[in-house]
């Protein structure tokens, strides 16, 4: 009777044994099912958010002008523009150099815009989707092309050895050597509507001279124009359409 007694009060503890385990089971594969369910956010409010692959490389950076990624190319990080870019979204390339982004700013004093652009790899902008306003509300809107030239980080080598001249006129006189042998970036073709409140499509030479440019003004008057060198109109239509 006693041995009976053993085995039905040790059933029950196993039964209790089991049933505990059992809700624990429960709670703890409930636990984990909900950590790797996503999180869904009514509202999040934050300075940064890194965009990383899984070992963990840099690919995108959203943030505000204080926390916004500073720059890198080669493994040089821009540690002066620390604080002074403007907030957007940043793109990083495999070799973790940033290679454009989308940004914005606005001052009423010096005039505000938007551009979302794609740097030439280890250089800078090639293309330019842009809206640029002055104080006065006057602004282009449009896309721009430009050529690049020289690494970016030779440029600023560059930079540093100019700005040792002894004079002004020295150091500008090497920057005109190097825009003349172009080197730096130069504007080739800009299209959209431009301060004038016209709409515009100018393409320009290796020197970012203008060459051809096809107009029409606020007024709808329409006019191609061909021009030298020196920005003299050397043949247009209408005949009479001179700047």
């Amino acid at each position: 009777m006693k041995s009976q007694n053993k085995i039905e009060r040790d059933l029950r503890i196993l039964k209790v044994y089991a049933l505990a385990m059992t809700l624990l089971c429960a709670i703890l594969f409930g636990s984990i099912f909900k950590m790797i369910q996503r999180n869904k956010f009514e509202q999040i409010d934050v300075e940064r958010i890194n965009i990383v692959e899984k070992d963990g490389s840099l690919r995108m950076v959203l943030a505000n002008k204080l926390r916004q990624h500073q720059g890198v190319v080669d493994g040089v990080t821009y540690e002066e523009r620390r604080g002074k870019r403007p907030p957007g979204l940043m793109f990083f390339n495999e070799r973790g150099d940033e290679l454009g982004g989308l940004v914005f700013d606005g001052n009423t004093e010096e005039g505000q815009g938007g551009s979302l652009t794609f740097d030439k790899f280890r250089g800078d902008q090639t293309i330019q989707f842009i809206h640029q306003e002055d104080s006065g509300g006057n602004y282009f809107a449009g896309v721009k092309m430009n050529d690049q030239n020289m690494p970016i980080n030779d440029l600023l080598n560059k930079q540093k050895e100019i700005s040792k001249l002894p004079t002004k006129e020295a150091q500008d006189l090497a920057w005109k050597k190097l825009r003349d042998d172009g080197q730096l970036m130069t504007e080739r073709l800009k299209i959209g509507r431009d301060y004038d409140k016209s709409s515009v499509i100018k393409l320009k030479d290796a020197k970012g001279k203008v060459r051809l440019e096809l107009k029409v003004d606020a007024n709808g008057d329409s006019k191609l124009a061909f021009l030298d060198e020196s920005g003299r109109v050397i043949y247009s239509l209408p005949k009479d359409a001179r700047k």
